[in-house]
């Protein structure tokens, strides 16, 4: 168990969203970290993920903008077609540059710019999805002696991005949807 978390990273694609609405309502409103979602979107401005996250949380929702500083007890979602990328003062950048993993916003590069700097006091949860994006990621942040969750494959709607993980990834957790939220919980 990481000795104290400072950021909670989520990432995300095809299957993850079921998840996420069984997690959310679990959670304590008051988690003294900010957790940052990085989900595979389509392009396109459009609050309907916003508001259907907002509805099963007493958390603060809120789509990342550009320099914004994260506050506890806030949960931030990467903005479709943008790269998140954390910086050292705690604040997001959103960047334009070539998908990586067919994705932009890139799980793997919001997780491995977190890994730098919160090391071992960051947490990443890997949830359902169709390609690897996140594995890398996930490597960097046991490198840097954060703690690495995963959904279990088998409650997965799709286990590509989980079992990926697994194959690759020393990681400190599988667990299943009904399990995410007293583990984040334990945490604060």
């Amino acid at each position: 168990m990481m000795k104290h978390c400072e950021a909670l990273l989520i990432g995300g694609s095809a299957g993850s969203l079921e998840v996420l609405l069984k997690l959310l309502p679990g959670l304590k409103p008051a988690l003294p970290f900010p957790i940052i979602l990085v989900l595979h979107r389509k392009p396109g401005k459009d609050d309907i993920l916003t508001n259907l996250l907002a509805a099963r949380t007493k958390m603060t929702v809120k789509e990342v903008e550009e320099k914004e500083k994260m506050l506890p007890a806030t949960l931030y979602i990467a903005p479709p077609n943008y790269h998140l990328l954390i910086e050292n003062d705690h604040t997001f950048s959103l960047d334009a540059s070539e998908k990586v993993n067919f994705s932009r916003p890139s799980i793997d590069v919001t997780f491995e710019s977190a890994a730098e700097v919160f090391g071992e006091n960051l947490a990443c949860l890997l949830l359902s999805g169709a390609n690897s994006d996140g594995t890398a990621g996930l490597q960097a942040i046991k490198k840097y002696g954060g703690t690495v969750l995963v959904q279990n494959p088998t409650s997965a709607v799709v286990t590509y991005m989980p079992q990926s993980a697994l194959d690759h990834v020393n990681v400190d957790a599988v667990l299943y949807p009904t399990e995410m939220a007293n583990y984040i919980n334990k945490m604060a």
